[in-house]
């Protein structure tokens, strides 16, 4: 479901990327393949430094279908950035993915806090992002976050992910699933 970005997917990631309805949203707003290819570098190096994490999101057979990062990490968080391409998006790989990159984060990485920052006019990543059971909005909790993040023209809300929340939800749902397995 996840890998380590490469190199030779950036052709593939592009052509799904500057679909209308996903590059309003993505971050690294590249104009043509060549330039993704370069940014995706700069990504990698930014890895290597310790201020980024960046996985490839795969369907069921491996191929690339979008991106899962996280960005401007400090002490111990960072902001969450994923976009999947339209033709796989509403099949349930945005909820696997993101499970499996914040476990690498919180229990590889260790990181207590993830956020997220969602455009106002996103409603489809809200919804999305709602549908999870350990993200909660951090607008009240973080108010000086909210104005930095609100500062410019476009304006978002701000959720965060606490390791101890997910840790909470996921390990009842995982007893859950071993539940219903021994009935």
């Amino acid at each position: 479901m996840l890998k380590h970005r490469d190199l030779s997917e950036t052709n593939e990631l592009y052509q799904l990327l500057i679909h209308p309805s996903v590059f309003p949203y993505v971050r690294q707003k590249a104009t043509s393949a060549e330039e993704y290819l370069f940014m995706t570098k700069q990504l990698l190096e930014e890895e290597q430094l310790g201020k980024t994490i960046s996985r490839t999101i795969t369907d069921d057979w491996g191929q690339p279908i979008g991106t899962i990062s996280l960005y401007d990490i400090q002490d111990g968080a960072g902001f969450l950035g994923t976009w999947i391409g339209l033709p796989f998006q509403g099949k349930g790989y945005n909820q696997v993915a993101k499970k499996e990159f914040l476990n690498e984060l919180f229990f590889e990485h260790n990181f207590h806090t993830v956020f997220l920052r969602i455009r106002k006019e996103n409603e489809k990543s809200k919804r999305a992002s709602l549908k999870l059971p350990y993200v909660i909005s951090a607008e009240d909790t973080h108010p000086a976050l909210y104005e930095e993040i609100n500062a410019g023209e476009v304006k978002f809300d701000l959720f965060k992910i606490p390791k101890d929340l997910f840790y909470l939800v996921t390990a009842n749902d995982e007893q859950k699933e071993e539940e219903q397995e021994i009935c």
